[in-house]
């Protein structure tokens, strides 16, 4: 097993980390090893210099990338550079002395009531996968749980008598999440009736609740799939990110006055920090209504 290897085991095994970030991880640090192989060879990670660093900052720039995406990959060198300093297996953090400008506090992306209305309505359909689809809208946007959580959950995590989702959340965290009629009644029409069916095509047998149309468990790749096909069906502009419903279950339990606190549990945030940015978002939602609608404002 190699250094990356090892660092990944331990992300998982010590830090309690999710296979996607894990696997987010060993992307980075992968590259850059072959970064370092395909520019004079690759020796050892405790081997890499201040000049490395700098070349390898130097290509990261040439390829414009954003700049959240540069300061993700120092993140990760930081972090591995500090497991191997701490086992052993090098001296110095190469990536320690540099700086990245910080990036803006771009807001997530949600949906006004009324786009939510339009997107659900493409959804009203008889077929198997219709009525997947409309289950599918319905937790995620009535619970706010993640794409992920969604495409891991297990009909043994659904509680309809009490109206209760059990997520497993990041960092192996579970929380309860409660679900309202909507969801509820999507989910019955969908387990009734339109998952038994694309579960028979292939003959699967599995406890995933949603699943793709050749009835395997479907994945949250598949999901973000989903979700952009329903939006070219509208008349949405734009694409769709993963999340967008997460953060409309946010954005909206807020404006109807939820408390940041019970917001904050709903969506399994680690810390108040990070729900505190939907509270942004409802004020400038505010803010860009004042000026559209009254007459005074300037």
């Amino acid at each position: 097993m190699d250094q990356i290897q090892e660092f990944c085991q331990y992300l998982l095994v010590e830090r309690h980390y999710s296979a996607e970030t894990k696997k987010a991880y060993a992307e980075d640090l992968n590259a850059f090893r072959q970064f370092l192989q395909d520019n004079g060879g690759f020796s050892s990670f405790g081997a890499v210099d201040r000049l490395d660093v700098q070349t390898y900052l130097a290509s990261l720039s040439a390829r414009a990338l954003a700049r959240s995406s540069v300061a993700r990959k120092l993140s990760s060198l930081r972090s591995f550079y500090r497991y191997l300093i701490r086992v052993g297996e090098a001296k110095v953090d190469p990536f320690e002395v540099v700086e990245t400008r910080k990036s803006h506090n771009h807001l997530p992306s949600f949906f006004y009531e009324a786009e939510i209305q339009e997107l659900f309505a493409v959804v009203d359909g008889p077929t198997p996968l219709d009525q997947r689809n409309s289950a599918l809208l319905e937790v995620l946007y009535g619970t706010g749980i993640r794409v992920s959580e969604c495409a891991n959950l297990t009909l043994p995590q659904i509680d309809f008598e009490l109206g209760l989702l059990l997520v497993h959340g990041k960092g192996n965290k579970d929380r309860y999440v409660p679900f309202g009629r909507y969801a509820a009644t999507a989910l019955h029409r969908y387990l009734d009736d339109g998952r038994i069916t694309l579960m028979a095509k292939l003959d699967q047998r599995h406890e995933r609740v949603f699943v793709n149309q050749h009835g395997r468990p479907i994945t949250a790749r598949g999901i973000e799939y989903i979700l952009d096909q329903l939006v070219k069906r509208t008349s949405l502009t734009g694409g769709i990110h993963p999340h967008m419903l997460r953060h409309s279950f946010a954005t909206h339990m807020l404006d109807h006055g939820a408390d940041l606190r019970t917001v904050q549990e709903l969506l399994g945030h680690a810390s108040l920090s990070t729900t505190q940015i939907y509270t942004h978002m409802t004020t400038e939602h505010l803010k860009a209504d004042y000026m559209k609608y009254f007459p005074k404002h300037n």
